[in-house]
């Protein structure tokens, strides 16, 4: 605790105890300042924040007199959250940014905080903070920050791909770049193309911009290049997929199935919006549609949230020239700015000689815990359909008669927050299957958790 909050907090106390009534005057800065035995500043600064907070009122030539009791106070109170929700495409986002922090996360999508670059971030926020002043005071220009879009372009480097600063646009996040996409180029009843399983954001996005959508089941090598040929006839306007590691399943696209793939969209003249979130946690770089199709029919999208930071939000879109120029002005319309000051830290985080560190010292450890999770989960009679070869996640088959969508619930009355295959797929058998975070199932609790939940349910099933 601060002074200034221990300043407050005797404030507080002070009218906790009725010595200092409502609407009357509390002792003046100096006054306070010597009885507390601190600086006039230290008081200064507390009375300010009391005011911000609604506790004190200041009037001027008078001094600081205690607040009547706000008649909203009440509803301001943070009251403990209920997880009632049915199983949806949001299920999984609510009770994880809900959840308290005692409770455990397998079925999160990102890396526990222990795992990420704190003191990284810290120190690109100090520098941040000595920076031009543009980045602390300015809107951005429309494509965003300069020097992160040359980051983003020696990126594509390794797919051979070359890029220029006017094909690549800073935006907010992932998913405000999809939104922007979306927004761009379809209007309500346009039909897309998703994987199944996929990422259960791409079908709360599609919900709702009021889209169709046909869903291609996705194996271990990649979409199923049959049922994508038959989904054509439907005459979609894009796929939205993943690159590189695929959410959920944890699975590689094949060079001959991004082949195929290819060849098939470029045949129908279908765009490929391809998620590359989750790039710096591949061993081997798989295939990009980016490489094979290029700009003229690829879209490519990502952020950082995965591996540096979800609080500084910061993603990109890589599109031609012409798209990135009607997508700002979308973004004007609709977003006005992206911020600058996020795009600046990341930037300076990037270029921290620790970040490579950060990143193989993550995939080690995700190797690891890969491995581990794999052998815990088989005790349980839970298997992952596909043995990834790198990333965060695990899509498993649960044991016969046992619900998804009825454990994830069982398993969160005792703390426990999954991710069920309801959320992921619109498949008749979905509920047999559950998306596995491997950097969140370290502690025992979560198995022992689903050991008794299991239990519960088989001799339920029995019954």
């Amino acid at each position: 605790m601060t002074k200034i909050e221990w300043v407050m907090q005797q404030v507080s106390t002070l009218i906790d105890q009725k010595q200092l009534s409502e609407g009357g005057r509390v002792p003046s800065v100096r006054q306070f300042a010597q009885q507390l035995g601190c600086s006039v500043s230290t008081v200064v600064e507390a009375y300010a924040r009391l005011v911000s907070t609604g506790i004190l009122e200041s009037r001027i030539g008078a001094g600081y007199y205690v607040c009547k009791p706000s008649t909203t106070r009440t509803l301001l109170v943070e009251h403990s959250i209920e997880y009632s929700r049915e199983v949806d495409p949001l299920w999984i986002s609510r009770q994880s940014l809900d959840a308290h922090d005692d409770m455990l996360k397998p079925g999160c999508g990102w890396l526990p905080k222990e795992w990420m670059p704190e003191q990284t971030l810290r120190k690109a926020l100090k520098t941040a903070a000595k920076s031009d002043s543009s980045f602390l005071l300015d809107y951005s220009i429309p494509h965003g920050h300069v020097n992160l879009r040359r980051y983003i372009a020696r990126k594509r480097e390794i797919y051979d791909v070359t890029l220029n600063l006017k094909q690549i646009l800073i935006s907010d996040s992932a998913t405000h770049s999809i939104d922007l996409i979306f927004r761009h180029l379809l209007k309500a009843g346009d039909t897309v193309l998703i994987d199944d399983p996929c990422y259960f954001n791409f079908r709360a996005l599609i919900k709702a911009h009021g889209l169709n959508c046909i869903a291609v089941s996705y194996g271990k090598n990649g979409p199923d290049v049959e049922a994508f040929k038959q989904a054509l006839h439907f005459q979609p306007k894009l796929y939205l997929t993943n690159s590189g590691l695929h959410n959920p399943t944890g699975a590689a696209l094949s060079m001959q199935t991004a082949f195929e793939i290819a060849k098939l969209a470029e045949q129908s003249g279908l765009t490929i919006v391809e998620d590359d979130i989750f790039a710096e946690l591949e061993y081997l770089h798989a295939p990009r549609y980016l490489t094979l199709l290029g700009l003229k029919q690829v879209i490519q999208i990502g952020s950082f949230t995965k591996t540096l930071s979800a609080a500084v939000r910061c993603g990109y879109i890589i599109a031609q020239e012409a798209m990135i120029e009607q997508l700002i002005d979308l973004n004007i319309s609709t977003h006005f700015n992206t911020s600058h000051l996020n795009a600046e830290i990341i930037y300076q985080a990037l270029m921290d000689s620790s970040y490579g560190r950060h990143i193989e010292w993550v995939k080690k450890q995700l190797q690891k815990q890969m491995m581990e999770t794999v052998k815990k989960l088989a005790l349980l009679e839970i298997h992952p359909v596909v043995i990834p070869k790198a990333g965060i996640f695990l899509w498993c088959q649960l044991p016969v008669h046992i619900d998804a969508a009825q454990l994830s619930k069982n398993c969160l009355a005792k703390g426990i927050i999954l991710a069920p295959g309801n959320s992921f797929s619109q498949a008749q058998n979905a509920g047999q299957f559950m998306r596995f975070n491997v950097a969140q199932c370290i502690d025992k609790k979560v198995f022992d958790v689903l050991t008794l939940c299991l239990n519960e349910l088989q001799l339920q099933n029995v019954g």
